[in-house]
């Protein structure tokens, strides 16, 4: 799925959808894309088109470098610690 899909499937379907719920419903959706294998390169570049779309895109890119950034200090303290053996 490209960017202009994302964007395209998400504002069909967003017309019908409580208002209430939009943020809810597009956190699901960028999770939803994001396990079918979307990168975050596409989902990045799917933002501009819509508010509530582009606030659900950053919090999951700022969450998904957040665990990278905890993987990569994991990883860093697993080496530091063999090296002191």
């Amino acid at each position: 799925m490209n960017d202009n899909q994302i964007a395209d499937v998400w504002l069909l379907f967003k017309e019908y959808i409580d208002k209430k719920i939009l943020d809810t419903v597009a956190d699901r959706y960028v999770e939803l894309l994001a396990d079918y294998g979307v990168n975050d390169a596409t989902l990045e570049m799917a933002t501009g088109h819509d508010e509530i779309l582009d606030k659900s895109i950053e919090y999951y890119l700022d969450e998904t470098s957040d665990e990278e950034e905890g993987f990569e200090e994991d990883n860093w303290d697993a080496d530091s610690e063999s090296d002191e053996d």
